[in-house]
């Protein structure tokens, strides 16, 4: 995965293809289009992941700009937007929805009928997108990132790092996983003996308010619940925890990159590029509900030493055999 401040310095290379109006690329007669529907921002998203969702698709045998074009909405970590944005495909009649995180619940509520692939997010059978895994049903299929399960995992590798510590848990309340999430960290945090504070935050201003309010208690351990929307804010969330010495883990590799202890989760490569196969599938006339909707097979854990050592945290020996990256 591409660094944001690598994306932003190739942007002149490659915004031409993500961002081009639909009339200026699919002039071709019959060309078909893809509709890519993503909670946050291109620079967020990474240009590593879109290579590899482009890849994806010209293991399908369609190439962006050949035979066929990629529509991109972006919400910028404005939820709320994504009803609009999905509609907005619909009425230019995309062949296909490719949606990632939050926006597969937006995709779902704006068509029945044109075939959506689905990139990680909420749990897919849980809150109704498919009938199951196997046979999804309907117009829905994809890869889910089931990073939200995660959760229970995060607290125990906090546990780890952070044995003494008083535990604790930020969720988006407008997540429809916070609530599962939130019990899943509360029965982790149970089985070590301990209990777990949940902190709520939607906006800018409530991620500084409980940052303020957990260093109130001294030797506080924080895991970020799985959202978008905190992944558009890891800049702020990695500062307030180097500014009030809590150590934290995190849900994706980029929160490490900048700066953040400790992060276990999906890589997001591998399963953008099943994305692009699945939706260039599609194209080629395969129905979604005969593609069963497949999950991870990797899950990497990344530590960051230089940040352990600014906490004065001694990351145990079994903890840094595991890791999949450390970064010194």
């Amino acid at each position: 995965m591409i660094r944001r401040r690598e994306f932003i310095a190739g942007l002149g290379a490659g915004a031409s293809s993500v961002l081009w109006p639909l009339s200026a690329r699919a002039q071709q007669p019959g060309i078909p289009v893809i509709g890519f529907l993503d909670p946050t921002s291109p620079e967020m998203m990474g240009n590593g992941i879109l290579s590899e969702f482009r890849r994806g698709l010209r293991e399908a045998g369609y190439i962006d700009g050949q035979n066929v074009a990629i529509e991109f909405r972006w919400a910028n970590g404005r939820i709320p937007e994504l009803q609009q944005l999905a509609a907005d495909l619909v009425r230019l009649q995309v062949a296909v929805i490719v949606a990632s995180g939050a926006s597969a619940l937006a995709a779902k509520a704006a068509t029945s009928t044109i075939p959506i692939v689905i990139a990680g997010g909420v749990d897919p059978v849980k809150y109704g997108l498919v009938t199951s895994l196997n046979r999804p049903g309907g117009n829905i299929t994809g890869v889910t990132l089931f990073i939200d399960i995660l959760t229970a995992k995060r607290v125990e590798v906090l546990t780890e790092i952070a044995p003494a510590a008083a535990l604790a848990i930020l969720v988006n309340p407008r997540n429809p996983n916070a609530e599962t999430e939130a019990r899943d960290a509360q029965a982790a945090a149970q089985r070590s003996g301990r209990e777990l504070h949940v902190l709520t935050a939607s906006n800018e201003g409530e991620i500084d308010a409980a940052f303020a309010k957990l260093a109130q208690q001294p030797g506080a351990a924080l895991t970020i619940g799985t959202d978008t929307f905190f992944y558009t804010r890891s800049d702020q969330l990695v500062a307030l925890a180097a500014r009030y010495a809590i150590p934290t883990i995190y849900f994706h590799r980029e929160f490490a990159l900048t700066g953040g202890l400790i992060t276990y989760g999906s890589t997001f490569i591998e399963e953008f590029r099943t994305a692009g196969r699945y939706a260039g599938r599609i194209l080629a006339g395969e129905k979604p509900n005969d593609l069963p909707i497949l999950q991870p097979s990797k899950f990497e854990l990344i530590i960051n030493l230089k940040t352990a050592k600014a906490l004065g945290i001694t990351v145990p020996p079994s903890l840094l055999a595991r890791a999949d990256e450390v970064i010194e």
